[in-house]
């Protein structure tokens, strides 16, 4: 198993992994985002439940696995991100949380990080990043969309009705590679 470098998910933020002494930073952070938890129907986000979070595994997933980071500009908390590696198979890596600090929405801070992350696991050897979006999330289902997510289907899940959706990491040029041979 590869164990992947918090601080190149991203060459334009320092990143790393969330800690204990964070979880207050990250609750102040949450509240920046009331649409999210709103669509999901509970409050935002108290300590137990962050505690909980950065604990939270999927079934045969170990902790080394788990990558429950933030993105910091200036020593703020500008983003979060929860990354699940190999999972739910080896070539695949899952994001388990994605959110931008809801003051600086629509500034292009999530593209760039999204962006930046799956250069950085396309070099590691990751195929595809896979999520799950809420399908009453308007504001999340345009931003996967626009990043080159695509709805793969529909499950349920306790937060509601959830959209599974994944993003190639394939080079370009196998890309068009790929579409040309298709063509012809």
């Amino acid at each position: 198993m590869r164990r992947l470098k918090t601080e190149q998910f991203s060459e334009t933020y320092t990143v790393r992994e969330i800690r204990e002494a964070d979880i207050g930073a990250v609750c102040d952070f949450c509240r920046t985002n009331p649409l999210y938890y709103e669509v999901i129907g509970e409050q935002c986000a108290a300590p137990e439940d962050i505690r909980r979070d950065m604990q939270a595994l999927p079934q045969g997933k170990e902790k080394k696995d788990k990558y429950y980071t933030g993105f910091f500009e200036d020593g703020h908390l500008i983003a979060m991100l929860d990354l699940i590696d190999g999972y739910p198979d080896e070539k695949t890596a899952f994001i388990g949380f994605f959110m931008v600090d809801g003051t600086e929405a629509g500034c292009g801070i999530g593209t760039r990080i999204i962006d930046g992350l799956c250069d950085y696991l396309g070099r590691a050897g990751f195929e595809k990043v896979r999520l799950a979006y809420n399908r009453d999330n308007p504001q999340a289902k345009h931003f996967w969309v626009k990043n080159a997510f695509r709805a793969i289907k529909e499950t349920d899940h306790p937060y509601g009705r959830m959209i599974v959706a994944e993003r190639s990491l394939q080079a370009p040029e196998e890309s068009r590679s790929v579409e040309r041979g298709a063509e012809g």
